[in-house]
């Protein structure tokens, strides 16, 4: 999927064999996430997981930047109203865990600089391979926002506790060897190199056993938010010794040939 700008849009959605892509397209303004994107989103993360044949999706954005986060003025809106209602913050933070529980393995392509809450959307994403001019900062703390739990506790248990109070509390922008340092980057290459990262992580991912992936995805992150359904991740273990995909590796295996799941 390119990153020539095309006339702005909600995100946009590309299938190539088991590949899905979605791309956030607001260029002008460095891919801002507004209302109707959020929606968009959420959608599109349904129709990549109801396909049986995805086997993985890749998150990038149009232009310059990956995103710029939230649009701010819907923020602003509600700092002023007189009357509760559902935060910008809970809609994009449904969206963000929604990406994160994802069943097929994600890898976010940041293509340039992330910002504000596009940090947590890649930081949902199970890969992140970035250009060696990326930047990030998360200017919560700036804006007098006290960040929503599940973006906080992402942060800590993906980067750690120090590395999270860093982030939030300085509000202090990092390049992309810092953001390879501290874990956010899996990867950070030239931009040349990009694309080559990304399919080769991609067809990785696309050749291994979809089943085996997604229930050892979810263990991991229940390991991580320290909410492991221990009954439920034994049960699978238990159903893959006797199901079509083991029998299929292990013959792949013996006949030195790559399995076909």
């Amino acid at each position: 999927m390119s990153d020539t700008a095309d006339a702005a849009s909600s995100p946009l959605l590309e299938i190539i064999g088991a590949r899905a892509t979605i791309r956030l397209n607001r260029p002008k303004h460095l891919n801002r996430l507004q209302a109707e994107d959020l929606d968009a989103l959420t959608r599109l993360f349904g129709r990549v997981e109801a396909d049986p044949d995805i086997r993985v999706l890749v998150l990038t954005g149009t232009g310059r930047a990956f995103s710029a986060g939230y649009d701010l003025n819907s923020v602003a809106e509600r700092a002023v109203s007189a009357s509760e209602q559902q935060s910008a913050g809970s809609a994009f933070e449904a969206v963000v865990n929604r990406l994160e529980d994802l069943g097929v393995p994600t890898i976010c392509r940041l293509n340039g600089g992330v910002y504000g809450g596009s940090t947590d959307l890649a930081l949902a994403c199970d890969f992140r391979i970035g250009v060696d001019t990326a930047e990030m900062f998360m200017p919560a703390a700036r804006l007098g926002l006290h960040y929503y739990p599940s973006g906080i506790k992402r942060y800590v248990t993906r980067l750690g506790m120090d590395n999270a109070k860093k982030l939030f509390l300085t509000a202090q922008k990092i390049d992309a060897p810092e953001m390879l340092r501290i874990g956010y980057l899996t990867a950070m290459v030239p931009v040349d190199l990009l694309d080559q990262e990304v399919d080769k992580l991609a067809a990785i991912l696309a050749g291994n056993a979809p089943e085996a992936m997604r229930g050892m995805k979810r263990a991991i992150n229940e390991f991580a938010r320290g909410e492991l359904d221990e009954g439920a991740a034994d049960r699978r273990h238990r159903d893959s010794m006797r199901g079509d995909e083991i029998k299929e590796g292990i013959k792949a295996f013996a006949e030195k040939r790559a399995p076909r799941f």
